[in-house]
């Protein structure tokens, strides 16, 4: 990933942003939509070119949608696949630790059309840079539905994976430079991880020229994730059993939580030769992180990823912030990077 105005350290964040009170009820997952019809596809779009804008101003070099048309980031993409019908919801146990009511598969999943690419090429229209998609990895999406036909979650994988790549095919046709693939899954279901997840995940990214990112966390910062995090003592180390295996695959960028997470920062060294998107913004916390401490999270993850392969970003998405809060850690975000690239550039100067 390479950025015009910083070719080091290319500032990003992982998908999310809050939406605008007037679009959907703010801080709040599943937020339904405040407008209906043609005004509804209206202002989708104008929260999309806010956020946007927002990610320029702030002085983000790789943009994103901010998930401003979507009301979650894996429901909405399955909700426009044949085979899910949202009328047969059951309650399921997401990521083993919270209940939700979610839809239900009940035929062969096949996808009849594009689901977020006219969205896509909307940012592309908006932004002269760099652009990032954001889409729900197989696994993930297979741990956020309730399966009455396939019975068998790696089978409902593998469909899901082959639908994800017609997608993102048609995402990169569109002009995205980025495509990530959301894999909170990564960090509960091990086996399943290294039975068939990476190898699932590695299908949905097949033939992309895109780079291509699997962002893997502790989820959003609402309280059945932090309740669990609260649970996994002094250090979490879970990307110990889904590093190696990322190392060993066709992704190009992996995605982790860092700040003010128990994440030893040496788990970095096991994706050593990847790019390093690398959490320094807390989506747990409503207070901002200085430009300071942005740096020392960065700093420390040196010693362990080249520089030339690190992105700054956030732990997750920020869907159920305060807007200007998120906000205002995107402004901490780009500074916290910048400290750290003058240091560099006066480290190369010596």
């Amino acid at each position: 990933m390479t950025t015009t105005p910083a070719a080091l350290l290319p500032t990003t964040i992982v998908g999310s942003l809050p939406k605008p009170s007037w679009l959907a009820q703010p801080e709040t997952l599943w937020s339904p939509w405040r407008l209906e019809g043609d005004a509804l596809a209206e202002g989708k779009q104008d929260a999309l070119r806010a956020a946007v804008h927002e990610q320029e101003h702030r002085g983000l070099d790789v943009v994103c949608d901010g998930e401003q048309t979507r009301q979650h980031f894996v429901t909405t993409f399955v909700e426009h696949l044949s085979g899910v019908d949202f009328s047969q919801r059951e309650t399921v146990r997401i990521r083993d630790r919270y209940d939700a009511s979610v839809p239900s598969v009940v035929g062969a999943v096949s996808r009849e059309r594009p689901v977020f690419v006219d969205d896509a090429a909307f940012l592309r229209s908006q932004t002269d840079r760099p652009v990032k998609w954001a889409l729900p990895g197989p696994m993930t999406m297979v741990d956020t539905l309730y399966d009455r036909h396939y019975r068998s979650r790696e089978k409902l994988a593998w469909e899901f994976a082959t639908i994800l790549n017609a997608e993102a095919r048609e995402l990169e046709a569109a002009g995205v430079d980025v495509i990530q693939f959301d894999e909170p899954a990564f960090n509960v279901f091990h086996d399943e991880v290294r039975d068939w997840g990476v190898a699932a995940l590695e299908r949905a990214a097949e033939g992309l020229r895109a780079q291509t990112a699997v962002h893997i966390c502790y989820g959003y910062g609402i309280k059945a994730n932090n309740d669990w995090k609260a649970t996994l003592g002094a250090e979490w180390r879970q990307y110990e059993r889904s590093f190696p295996l990322l190392q060993q695959s066709s992704i190009n960028i992996v995605s982790l939580e860092s700040h003010h997470s128990h994440v030893p920062v040496e788990l970095v060294e096991l994706v050593r030769g990847k790019k390093v998107m690398l959490g320094a913004i807390d989506v747990a916390s409503h207070e901002v992180e200085t430009p300071e401490e942005v740096a020392a999270t960065l700093r420390e993850a040196l010693q362990f990823v080249d520089a030339d392969h690190l992105i700054p970003s956030t732990n997750c998405g920020m869907a159920p912030l305060p807007r200007s809060v998120a906000q205002e850690k995107l402004t901490a975000l780009v500074r916290g990077a910048a400290l750290l690239r003058e240091e560099l550039a006066g480290t190369l100067q010596r």
